[in-house]
């Protein structure tokens, strides 16, 4: 039996933090993980940034309220779903994914929490497990599933290297480089043709 685990940003969804920074015209807010591979490095570094600038949940679910999945990406999902289980797997929190779930059909998401100070500044993050992508791959295949993986940003390679076949999709040229013997993919047709081979 298979699951197939995905990214959310990047790969279904518009990269949240991108959205925000350009919403809030906060240009150091864009950087992703595929620019900063230390997530906690990453993150502790937007929470400072938010602070400086007196931001806090309640502007940054406003930026979310306007976001819409990639093009095609429900229809890839819906279509994914009747074949084979699917979760996504991100490094984004609960408050920020729900929005973008109902969106997307509300697929199965495992993610990570925020800790919010009732006045809505982000005091600071909780994440699920150490390691959450690819710990999560491995604890699936301890139940007896075979993965199937596919994501954009350097937080996605572990659980793409550890499924039975992973895929990068919508990917940095740099990532693509430095992974070569990964196969990478533009197109929702593509990486669904993909998953369905490695499900052969």
């Amino acid at each position: 039996m298979y699951i197939t685990c995905l990214d959310l940003e990047g790969v279904l969804v518009p990269e949240i933090w991108i959205a925000f920074a350009e919403a809030s015209g906060i240009p150091e807010l864009k950087l992703t993980t595929r620019d900063e591979p230390d997530y906690d490095k990453l993150m502790n570094y937007r929470l400072r940034i938010l602070k400086e600038h007196g931001l806090g949940l309640k502007e940054i679910q406003e930026t979310i309220a306007k976001i819409d999945p990639l093009p095609g990406a429900k229809e890839f999902l819906d279509k994914l779903r009747s074949i084979t289980q699917v979760v996504i797997i991100s490094d984004t929190f609960e408050q920020f994914a729900t929005p973008l779930m109902k969106k997307l059909g509300w697929p199965t998401i495992f993610c990570n929490s925020l800790t919010v100070a009732p006045d809505g500044e982000i005091t600071g993050f909780k994440m699920r497990v150490k390691n959450s992508k690819v710990t999560t791959v491995k604890a699936l295949q301890s139940m007896g599933y075979e993965t199937i993986a596919s994501g954009d940003s350097y937080n996605d390679l572990g659980m793409i290297n550890e499924s039975k076949a992973g895929f990068l999709f919508k990917s940095t040229d740099k990532i693509k480089q430095d992974n070569p013997n990964l196969p990478a993919y533009e197109t929702y047709d593509e990486l669904l043709e993909a998953i369905k081979g490695a499900m052969d």
